[in-house]
């Protein structure tokens, strides 16, 4: 899983360090890169691996081929999608027209949200962060558990 915050920079080359643990992951996946796009939810970088995009994209392609609906995930998401490789330092090129969307000049956080990461200038997150956390709150009682243990737990007292 993406996990955890990371604070990386652009180099020179305009090229940014992905986190040793999310190439790790992907690697374990069998990827040496990774899939970008702007998210149309956040002025924020999407990022998965290959995989992910393929079960977004079947999910489109399970909607009526000539629903509006479709062409909008597709335009917004598969058309703006980029294959990012890993060079080997572990660094990727985000485009000028990503980096944009981001508004990021320079400083970036890698943000883990499990299956997938997002991207973004670290004001703009901490802002983003702060209504996160108040609206998760308010939010709690919708997040459903569901028990996945042995039926021992409960015995363990």
């Amino acid at each position: 899983m993406f996990l955890s915050t990371y604070e990386n920079k652009l180099d020179k080359k305009g090229r940014v360090s992905v986190p040793a643990s999310y190439r790790s992951h992907l690697s374990n996946l069998g990827y040496n890169g990774v899939i970008c796009y702007p998210s149309f939810n956040n002025a924020s970088i999407e990022a998965c691996s290959q995989d992910r995009v393929e079960k977004i994209s079947s999910a489109i392609d399970s909607l009526n081929p000539f629903e509006e609906k479709r062409d909008f995930f597709a335009t917004s998401i598969l058309a703006e999608s980029t294959n990012l490789q890993f060079d080997g330092e572990g660094r990727i090129s985000l485009s000028s027209k990503l980096l944009k969307h981001a508004k990021i000049k320079n400083i970036m956080l890698f943000v883990g949200q499990g299956q997938t990461f997002q991207i973004w200038e670290p004001t703009a997150f901490e802002k983003f962060k702060a209504i996160a956390k108040k609206k998760a709150n308010l939010n709690r009682a919708s997040l459903k558990w569901e028990k996945h243990f042995n039926n021992n737990e409960g015995n363990n007292r």
